[in-house]
């Protein structure tokens, strides 16, 4: 169950009024004994108020019947809880399974609500009507205050587990890899009330060097107004989205609690919680063969992902 790697989020608290605590996560792989609870109440942050559609039971035990693909992180050893968690799932071999299903479904439905999206409808539709290619289902959640440096070696671990599969002749190789995540928007007033409110909490207390190393990597150094006002929970979207060859911000089909809805109508609590999904293609990267997910020598889109996520976000 236990995994290679392990990292200490261990920052030095000088000049700063706050006190840390110093924490060591561990990678590990989901276990069904312990993890069901844990990893079904991450699926159902992930995906929001339509986390109903997908049958979050069968999804969670078809993560956990992946005995050596996908990882934990847990900080109180392997009876724990996890705190995060990320997988792949072959949307092909699972194509009957009701929550792949469902999500496929999902998938177009969502694609094909603009004109903007037609393109990704087609290519999605395409996909899902094949067997040739196989498209895996990326699942990455954790909780909100999970360091953002946990998730490259995350990738990195899948991106070797998915290549001892293949060499197993199990069927992880992929065409295509579907990203679902979160992200929220912000009117221009409502940032407007955010940042002030931010100006002022700062004014009255000082803003320690750790404090500001740990801002600077939540937001991945993104600090200008992105011109659709959305914004990504998970920062790694958009190092994802650049390799990305369709990008989907969308709405939830289910409607906000009554309670929720006229709470944000006055202003007063809650964001506005939407969905993204990124379809990525696996590409030799160049100098690379065509067998690059057979060969160790070839490198592919998996090898660019990872880099680019620990050159990005990795601890330093």
């Amino acid at each position: 169950m236990s995994k290679r790697a392990q990292l200490s989020d261990d920052e030095d608290g000088s000049g700063s009024d706050v006190s840390l605590i110093n924490v060591d996560f561990d990678f590990l792989s989901p276990n069904p004994d312990v993890d069901y609870q844990a990893i079904k109440r991450l699926l159902s942050q992930l995906f929001g108020r339509d986390a109903e559609q997908f049958n979050l039971h069968e999804l969670t035990e078809l993560i956990l019947a992946q005995p050596n693909i996908g990882s934990t992180i847990k900080t109180d050893g392997e009876e724990s809880d996890p705190y995060a968690l990320l997988t792949v799932l072959n949307m092909h071999i699972h194509h009957e399974h009701p929550s792949i299903k469902a999500i496929a479904q999902y998938c177009l439905s969502k694609a094909s609500e603009t004109t903007s999206s037609s393109t990704l409808h087609s290519t999605l539709q395409t996909l899902f009507s094949q067997s040739e290619n196989h498209v895996g289902l990326i699942i990455c959640e954790r909780l909100i205050n999970m360091p953002v440096q946990t998730i490259p070696p995350l990738y990195n671990m899948l991106k070797d587990e998915v290549r001892n599969a293949v060499a197993q002749n199990l069927p992880y190789k992929f065409s295509h890899l579907l990203f679902i995540s979160r992200t929220y928007h912000l009117s221009l007033e409502e940032e407007s009330q955010l940042a002030n409110s931010i100006s002022e909490s700062d004014a009255r207390k000082k803003k320690g060097k750790t404090k500001k190393r740990k801002s600077e990597a939540n937001d991945g150094g993104q600090d200008a107004r992105p011109e659709d006002g959305i914004y990504p929970f998970h920062p790694e979207d958009p190092a994802i989205t650049e390799l990305a060859s369709h990008t989907l911000n969308y709405k939830y089909t289910a409607p906000l609690p009554d309670l929720q809805q006229e709470t944000r109508d006055k202003h007063a609590f809650g964001l506005d919680v939407r969905g993204r999904m990124m379809l990525l293609p696996i590409v030799p990267s160049s100098e690379s063969n065509s067998n690059a997910m057979e060969t160790d020598e070839a490198r592919d889109t998996w090898d660019v992902l990872a880099e680019t996520l620990m050159n990005t976000y990795g601890a330093h």
